[in-house]
């Protein structure tokens, strides 16, 4: 019986990261991140939107470093508490497996049911929506759009 209980718990709900920004406060689900780890300065290159970091070294890789902000119309903000999210890409591309997220602080694990509201709040590019979580408004991210900006950009 303690079974089918905790089954359907975990159908009812799941667990969700609340990654904070500089302006704004991102809900994902726990599934979607990698890692996170200690903001590090990234390799630069001219002439880059500036939405793109740069590109930092993780696990013998090369990954993507992004401004979620100034991807989505705001401003970069490079703090002493940033950390990188190691987000797994979802777009599908065979040559990308992952991209980081500039993240403001540590991330919040957080479970997740049907009691969130939706959010009745202007959404910026690469937003998808918007729920209400106690006083906090959360904003869920287009990640596959954050890659396909990438893409577009030919950074990827």
């Amino acid at each position: 019986m303690s079974q089918a209980v905790a089954t359907q718990n975990s159908a009812n709900s799941l667990t969700g990261l609340l990654m904070p920004l500089t302006d704004r406060t991102l809900l994902l689900p726990n599934v979607a991140v990698a890692e996170l780890i200690p903001y590090r300065a990234p390799q630069v290159s001219e002439g880059m939107p500036s939405w793109f970091l740069g590109q930092i070294a993780w696990r013998d890789l090369r990954l993507p470093l992004l401004s979620f902000e100034a991807a989505s119309d705001g401003q970069v903000s490079v703090s002493p508490g940033s950390r990188v999210a190691v987000i797994n890409a979802l777009g599908g591309r065979p040559a990308v497996k992952f991209i980081a997220v500039l993240v403001q602080g540590i991330p919040r694990s957080i479970k997740v049911g049907a009691e969130l509201v939706r959010a009745d709040v202007a959404l910026s590019p690469l937003e998808l929506d918007a729920v209400q979580f106690g006083e906090a408004v959360l904003k869920i991210p287009d990640l596959i759009g954050l890659e396909q900006k990438l893409a577009d950009a030919g950074l990827i």
